[in-house]
C-alpha cells in the first residue's frame, strides 16, 4: 500500500504538471500521456458526451498500465531470452552473427532491426514457451455458440496461453523444447493456421504495445550480443513462477564475457529477475 501511494503521488505530480502546460497553451507533447490528456480534455468539452471522459484516478491508472505493463512484460521476455540463449549457445551464436552482419560495431537502428529474422524467430519461441502473461480472461457479453459449445451471456472464459502454446497436440512432440526454427516461415506456418500463439492476445483486444515491445526487446538484445558472450551460471535454478508476469523464481544468474575487440576482455556476473 505504501508503494502504491508513493507511485500515485509521483504520477499525480507528473499529470498535473502536464495538464498545466496544456492549459497554458504550450500544447501536449507527442507521447502517450500527452495524447491521453488532450483526448480526455476534448471529450469533456464535447457537449454531446460531456463528463464522459476519464476521471483523474482513471488517468493515473492508465499511466500505471503504460509504464508497469509494458516495462514488466518486456523485461520478462528479455530475461527468458538471455536464459535460453545462455543455455543454447548455438542459437546465441547465430543471433550474434546476424546482428554483426547487419550492424557491425555500430549502434542498432530501427531500419536494421526489421531485418533480424533469426532474432525474431528466437523472440517468438521465447514468447511461446514463456509468455509474460500466462492467461487471459474474457466475459461473454451475449449468448454465443462455437461449433458444439454453447457459451451463455455473462460467463467468464479463461484462455490459458501457457498451456495452449505448449500443447503437443498443436505444436508437436517437441512442444516443450526450445526450437526457434519452427518460426522460420512465420507464425501462420508454425501454428498450422490454428490460433495457438497469442502471447499478446488476439483480435480487437490485441496488445496495443506489441510492436513497440518487440522493437525494444530486439534493440536491447542486439546491443547485448554485440558486446557480450554469455552463459548460464551454475547457480541458476530453473523455477518459473507467475507473479503478475512469468518470472524465474530465484532470478536469472547470467555470466557475461565482454567480447575482445568490442570492449576490454572481462567477466561480469549479472542477476536478473526474482
Amino acid at each position: 500500500m505504501q508503494i502504491d501511494r508513493e507511485i500515485r503521488t509521483l504520477l499525480k505530480g507528473i499529470i498535473q504538471k502536464r495538464k498545466k502546460a496544456i492549459n497554458n497553451a504550450e500544447g501536449p507533447r507527442d507521447d502517450l500521456l500527452g495524447i491521453l490528456l488532450q483526448s480526455n480534455i476534448q471529450e469533456n468539452q464535447d457537449a454531446n458526451i460531456k463528463n464522459q471522459g476519464l476521471t483523474f484516478k482513471e488517468v493515473i491508472n492508465e499511466c500505471k498500465i503504460f509504464y508497469m505493463a509494458g516495462q514488466e512484460t518486456t523485461s520478462a521476455v528479455l530475461t527468458w531470452t538471455l536464459i535460453l540463449l545462455g543455455k543454447h549457445q548455438d542459437w546465441q551464436t547465430r543471433a550474434r552473427e546476424e546482428v554483426m552482419a547487419i550492424f557491425g560495431k555500430s549502434n542498432p537502428d530501427f531500419c536494421g532491426l526489421k531485418h533480424l529474422k533469426i532474432m525474431n524467430m528466437i523472440l517468438q519461441e521465447v514468447l511461446r514457451l514463456y509468455p509474460p502473461v500466462t492467461e487471459l480472461a474474457r466475459v461473454v457479453h451475449e449468448d454465443i455458440k462455437i461449433e458444439d459449445i454453447f457459451l451463455p451471456r455473462g460467463i467468464l472464459v479463461n484462455l490459458p496461453i501457457l498451456l495452449v502454446q505448449q500443447d503437443e497436440r498443436l505444436w508437436g512432440a517437441d512442444a516443450k523444447e526450445f526450437n526457434p526454427e519452427r518460426f522460420n516461415k512465420g507464425i501462420s506456418k508454425a501454428t498450422g493456421g490454428n490460433m495457438s500463439f497469442f502471447s499478446f492476445g488476439w483480435g480487437p483486444r490485441i496488445c496495443i504495445g506489441s510492436n513497440f515491445a518487440m522493437t525494444a526487446a530486439k534493440m536491447a538484445l542486439a546491443l547485448i550480443l554485440q558486446r557480450f558472450n554469455f552463459e548460464l551460471s551454475p547457480h541458476y535454478t530453473h523455477a518459473p513462477i507467475g507473479i503478475g508476469t512469468l518470472q524465474p523464481q530465484f532470478g536469472a544468474s547470467i555470466i557475461l564475457h565482454r567480447r575482445v575487440g568490442i570492449l576490454v576482455n572481462a567477466k561480469v556476473f549479472l542477476g536478473l529477475g526474482g
